[in-house]
């Protein structure tokens, strides 16, 4: 069994709720980055902890929130120790637009990983309309309304998060062996 960690910035709920489905899936940790862009102690030791980092964040305005770069900013750390060298990645984004350019932030977390030298896991579930419905193979793109609640996530895309949440523990526990 691998750790996972699920670490994301949540402005308004709706990234928080796609997280919490990644994390059941991955049977995964969460860490919050704040409204400040911060990481508590804790939460950098389970980071530096983890098998495997699954990076969320919203979309706003076709990339990753000020919060969620502040705190990739802060990895330098690691990145200079190598110390998330050969650890699993992946990504999951909402925004309101069926695109809002969702995937500039999974390309952004991308990015982050191999600049840390980890190894990037995408999305294997094939479009079937409900799940992976936006059809993307980076990570988890989900969308919902610009004035609707988190409740009113389509189900597909919590279940392409709770899949996705899976195979990124399921490739983490194959390379632990």
């Amino acid at each position: 069994m691998s750790k996972v960690v699920v670490v994301y910035h949540s402005g308004y709920g709706h990234t928080e709720r796609v997280a919490d489905f990644v994390a059941q899936g991955a049977n995964a940790h969460k860490v919050v980055i704040d409204a400040e862009g911060n990481v508590d102690e804790a939460g950098w030791t389970a980071l530096n902890g983890a098998d495997a980092i699954i990076f969320g964040s919203p979309t706003y305005m076709g990339m990753v929130s000020w919060q969620f770069k502040k705190f990739a900013d802060a990895t330098s750390k690691q990145w200079f120790a190598s110390a998330w060298k050969n650890k699993v990645a992946g990504g999951f984004t909402i925004s309101a637009s069926p695109s809002g350019d969702k995937l500039s932030t999974i390309q952004y977390f991308i990015t982050l990983s191999m600049q840390q030298g980890m190894i990037w896991v995408g999305q294997p579930s094939m479009n079937d309309g409900t799940v992976n419905r936006l059809g993307s193979n980076s990570g988890v793109m989900a969308q919902v309304g610009p004035t609707s609640p988190a409740s009113d996530i389509p189900q597909g895309d919590l279940d392409t998060a709770k899949a996705y949440g899976a195979r990124v523990a399921e490739i983490a526990a194959k390379l632990a062996v």
